[in-house]
């Protein structure tokens, strides 16, 4: 048996920054499609604290993104949108895999109470219908109504459209101020020749280790969220892999699974630049809280739906990546009617040291996601750090 490769912290912070394209100047011509493919999907989020998370995170890797550049690229179905561990923008190449997805999730969705809305079969038809009709409609043109007041109940017709939706009979067909447009998957998604299940699943794994680089079993598992952990331990069993331990942040070691380029990766990963980076709580990146921690020693949280008095931090909270360590954390709100983004909180890691370079970087960075936003202004509401030497 191979002796596992002993992988260095420092080298599996690299690879990993590499792998989440955030090694190399946020410069160049901008790739929308090129880009999500390298990250494998792009999580959507409702919420515009500065810019919509998925946004951020295309600006993060390349600073000329604007707003705006990405839905093209649903309407032109270079992307497809569904479900991975939340609502994301896929590569269309990825359709062949993903009717694994489809057939298991529209399973789901049909038989969750969650998801069921309490409609004839007759009048589910009839939504349908009226898209195959009128052709792409949103939520908004159906009447149907909730007798529920909690927050996150939804009347019929959206139970409807979105099992419908989960199973790939309807899709994305564009996105309006947000507001997604279903029309019928058959209609929206381009020609493909699906892969049988057991091919699917195995491609699949393949490549999330291949955009994941280094990973244990439960970290491919999760990369897509279509696999059950016993089919992903049996791929593990098959796969072509190169054993490795990788050096946690607080030293301890832990075996993993590499991807079969990994020394190539090891030799060609460049170093993290010398730039301080405002991350997306929903990065890609930082998503794996716990796999977060043990690279990097940094404990995050998504506070958003923790009431205001049981929070740690803040309520939309930005990590702070400047070269491969993360060295603090800010809450920032945007004002567009304003034009300015503000500051206001700011919480350095304990270990890290902000001398003047560090806070220029800082400022810098700020003056540059406040242009995302069509801001032009960085108030600090929030005490500023002290340049330390």
């Amino acid at each position: 048996m191979k002796a596992a490769l002993d992988i260095p912290n420092r080298d599996a912070r690299r690879l990993w920054l590499a792998a989440n394209g955030l090694s190399g100047a946020p410069a160049g011509p901008v790739d929308v499609p090129g880009m999500i493919a390298a990250l494998g999907l792009l999580q959507l989020d409702t919420i515009r604290n500065v810019t919509r998370a998925h946004n951020h995170i295309l600006w993060s890797r390349n600073h000329r993104y604007r707003e705006g550049m990405l839905w093209p690229h649903l309407a032109s179905r270079a992307l497809f949108e569904h479900f991975t561990h939340d609502a994301s923008l896929l590569p269309v190449s990825l359709l062949p895999l993903w009717q694994v997805q489809f057939r298991r999730l529209g399973a789901r969705a049909a038989r969750g109470a969650w998801y069921q809305s309490g409609l004839t079969r007759a009048e589910i038809e009839a939504i349908r219908a009226r898209i195959e009709q009128e052709g792409p409609l949103s939520t908004q043109a159906f009447e149907t109504r909730t007798d529920s007041r909690a927050m996150w109940a939804r009347p019929p017709h959206k139970k409807v459209l979105d099992q419908l939706w989960y199973a790939g009979d309807l899709a994305t067909a564009h996105r309006q101020n947000f507001v997604k447009f279903y029309d019928l998957g058959a209609r929206i998604f381009p020609p493909h020749d699906p892969l049988p299940e057991d091919r699917a699943l195995i491609r699949l794994a393949d490549d999330a280790l291949d955009r994941l680089g280094v990973a244990t079993p439960g970290e491919v598992q999760r990369f897509w969220g279509v696999a059950s952990a016993p089919e992903t331990r049996a791929w593990a069993e098959r796969a072509e892999t190169v054993p490795v331990r990788v050096q946690a942040a607080d030293g301890s070691w832990r075996a993993a699974l590499a991807h079969p380029s990994i020394e190539t990766r090891l030799g060609t990963a460049p170093e993290p630049p010398g730039r301080l980076r405002i991350l997306n709580p929903f990065d890609p990146a930082i998503r794996d809280r716990a796999r977060l921690e043990r690279l990097f020693g940094f404990d995050y949280r998504n506070e958003m739906f923790v009431p205001a008095d049981q929070r740690r931090w803040g309520y939309y909270v930005y990590p702070l990546l400047d070269r491969d360590s993360f060295v603090g954390r800010m809450e920032i709100k945007g004002n567009r009617a304003a034009g300015t983004i503000e500051v206001t909180g700011f919480w350095p890691e304990p270990a890290s040291r902000w001398g003047a370079g560090r806070i220029a970087r800082l400022d810098a960075e700020l003056r540059r996601f406040a242009a995302l936003a069509g801001a032009d202004t960085v108030i600090w509401t929030a005490p500023r750090p002290d340049a330390r030497p």
